[in-house]
């Protein structure tokens, strides 16, 4: 029998563990501004991170996940976290249609993240539709930032969370995911339809810019005969998550004024559709794709080494 190809992987600590300040010299651990004053203070000093000026200059250029965020992904993988800790973390939007909120980003993060999106936006390089319902957004694997940012994202802080909110719609098995941004300004995109996700389950940030209106809305579960009667909106919040099921009906209310840019992750469970693709509610029916594809695997046939016979 052949061994299929060897596969490589990074480890998660990526967006927390191992952050090199180069200013300073030093790699560092972040959990929070407490911590990391406490951890780290003396030997900053030392290398010239004196006044809170220098401080404040070091958060705002190195660090990217909220405290918020890494303190919820860091309970939940304790040994006895469970539910009602978890929600003592994060904010509960709708406890009935189970829609949470959490700080993920750090404002000067999110700026800077825009700032790259624009450039991208501007440039000449090829360019695919976000989904097949916004005309204006990057794919995140179009800008280089799948890997390093989206799939550590997931992994690390995302499963955890997602396992204790949502674990009978595959939240501790995510191993796929669509990540990409989404823009509404005026003469582009304003508003967006009611839909549900492909994906089990779905993490809407806002990144900015300034902007009214553009609130997104959400109904029942999508098998729901009644799912639009009485419709919850829900603001936007720089920097903030909005966690939803993938099944959720959802949409944007129309822009009022400014731009809205959010990033909008996609979580796949191939646990879950691989019994039942979400679009067409059958069993699905495979074709080849590239990437991620949309989250479907199947067991392969192990192959035959001929030489190895021969």
């Amino acid at each position: 029998m052949a061994t299929a190809p060897r596969r490589f992987f990074r480890c998660a600590c990526f967006c927390s563990e191992n952050l090199y300040v180069a200013r300073y010299g030093l790699h560092v651990r972040f959990r929070g501004e407490q911590q990391l004053r406490r951890d780290y203070g003396p030997v900053l000093r030392s290398r010239g991170c004196v006044s809170p000026k220098d401080f404040e200059q070091l958060l705002e250029e190195d660090v990217s996940l909220a405290p918020e965020f890494l303190a919820a992904a860091e309970y939940s993988t304790l040994p006895g976290a469970d539910l009602e800790g978890l929600l003592q973390r994060l904010e509960t939007v709708s406890e009935e249609q189970r829609i949470y909120r959490l700080p993920v980003f750090t404002p000067p993060f999110c700026q800077a993240l825009l700032e790259e999106l624009e450039h991208f936006e501007q440039s000449d390089m090829p360019k695919g539709r976000p989904n097949t319902m916004n005309n204006y957004g990057v794919l995140l694997h179009e800008l280089g930032l799948d890997e390093p940012l989206v799939t550590p994202l997931r992994e690390r802080f995302l499963q955890p969370l997602m396992a204790l909110l949502y674990p009978d719609c595959g939240g501790g098995g995510l191993d796929s995911h669509r990540a990409f941004v989404v823009k509404y300004a005026p003469g582009q995109d304003r508003e967006l339809g009611c839909h549900y996700d492909n994906a089990e389950l779905t993490i809407n940030v806002a990144l900015g810019k300034t902007f009214t209106g553009g609130a997104l809305y959400f109904g029942g579960l999508f098998q729901a005969p009644s799912a639009l009667t009485k419709p919850l909106e829900v603001e936007h919040v720089v920097g903030q998550g909005i966690l939803h099921r993938g099944g959720q009906l959802h949409g944007a209310r129309p822009l009022g004024t400014g731009e809205r840019w959010n990033l909008v992750v996609w979580l796949r469970a191939s646990a879950v559709r691989n019994h039942l693709c979400p679009m067409c509610g059958r069993k699905p029916d495979l074709v080849d794709d590239e990437g991620f594809g949309d989250g479907f695997t199947r067991e392969e046939p192990p192959t035959v080494d001929v030489c190895v016979l021969t």
